[in-house]
């Protein structure tokens, strides 16, 4: 363990926050349900003693793995300060509560960027920090810790999921030729990069128009090993899911299909081929969007990744159901084609949906643009 040099104690805190988020960020893909939270320990000299992340749904939180790294170099942490994105919970849930551990290792001190929004813990496990005798800091870096967990938050607060319609498109805001041909309008570089997304998503979401018009496979197939395959979910409302559509074939990965079709046998054969079948509909004899929605937020699901058609991205905007787009533009002009989202007529321009630019990044020839509703963050805070 290397000694480090004395500095400021605020710019110390804020030093290893940041360390403890970049642990958080590492962890985004393969811990859903669970939040991504990163903890680091250290001694009073700014020594890292400790250091960890969350693993999967089941495994050790991000406390325990930093108190195990710290066992297992011998390092002793009475009296040490903990970094930890997420304060640490204080219920049983597939582990025990990290508080606890926590105490009975004789950490003195516990910087935490921001309260679990979960009800079960919501401050508990800070507060029986502070009864304890653990000095307890809160929210260095919490709009930080936040986003990284804007699912969790959502499946919180609002009980529904966080919502991000992915489109690829041409600078004329094209998705496919006339002929449906798509393959490809963006560069090798954006379709990796939103793979990435897809990973770190709890499901994508499609419907069956998209199904039924490219048999898409719509599972993360990256270059590194894939630890974990985001659930997929199929609105399809008279139930004509195919048998041998390409999707069946991905191993290891739940299937929702959402309908508002009751025909029984079509629904057992969809059961045979594994996937669990909702029947959700609306008057009109579509899926509830909205009901869905709160299902899936039931199935712990934090973050869906919408990669559908026109139809289905219109239905989501109409709906007020999108909390983020997340659009790759291409620099090219595609002309007559399919568009982005099949929203129809607007009488005045105070009816059409208004996003705010959330972030512009070049993503190799394209750029990949994020676009939010400001009011679906702040209604997040706790």
């Amino acid at each position: 363990m290397s000694q480090q040099p004395l500095i400021a104690p605020a710019e110390r805190d804020a030093a290893f926050m940041d360390r403890a988020l970049q642990l958080a960020f590492d962890a985004r893909a393969h811990c859903p349900p669970n939040p991504a939270v990163g903890c680091v320990i250290t001694d009073d000299r700014g020594n890292v003693l400790g250091q960890g992340r969350t693993q999967a749904a089941g495994q050790a939180h991000a406390e325990i793995m930093a108190l195990r790294d710290a066992a297992a170099h011998g390092r002793d942490v009475r009296g040490a300060t903990v970094y930890v994105t997420l304060e640490p919970c204080a219920h049983q849930g597939r582990t025990g509560p990290c508080c606890e551990a926590l105490m009975a290792a004789g950490a003195g001190r516990v910087v935490a960027a921001i309260e679990d929004p979960n009800p079960r813990v919501a401050g508990q496990g800070l507060a029986r920090l502070r009864g304890a005798g653990v000095a307890v800091n809160v929210g260095l870096r919490a709009p930080q810790a936040r986003e990284m967990n804007l699912g969790f938050f959502s499946r919180m607060v609002r009980g529904t999921p966080w919502v991000r319609l992915k489109i690829a498109c041409s600078l004329d805001g094209r998705t496919a030729l006339p002929g449906g041909a798509s393959r490809w309008i963006t560069c090798e570089a954006a379709r990796a990069d939103g793979h990435a997304w897809r990973e770190r998503a709890g499901a994508v979401l499609t419907g069956i128009g998209t199904v039924l018009a490219d048999d898409p496979l719509l599972n993360v197939r990256l270059p590194q090993t894939v630890s974990r395959q985001p659930d997929l979910v199929v609105t399809d409302s008279r139930l004509q899911l195919p048998p041998a559509a390409r999707l069946w074939t991905v191993p290891q990965r739940r299937i929702l299909v959402y309908t508002a079709c009751d025909d029984a046998a079509r629904q057992q054969a969809l059961t045979a081929r594994g996937a669990t079948v909702v029947c959700l509909p609306d008057p009109a004899g579509k899926v509830a969007l909205a009901a869905m929605l709160q299902d899936l937020a039931r199935r712990e699901i934090n973050e869906l990744h919408v990669e559908a058609g026109a139809r289905l991205n219109g239905a989501l905007l109409r709906a007020g159901l999108v909390d983020e787009l997340l659009i790759y533009q291409a620099p090219r002009l595609l002309g007559e084609g399919a568009g982005m989202a099949a929203l129809g007529t607007f009488e005045q321009l105070a009816q059409a949906p208004e996003f705010q630019w959330h972030a512009v990044e070049r993503i190799g020839e394209d750029l990949r643009l994020l676009a939010r509703l400001p009011e679906r963050e702040r209604k997040l805070q706790i």
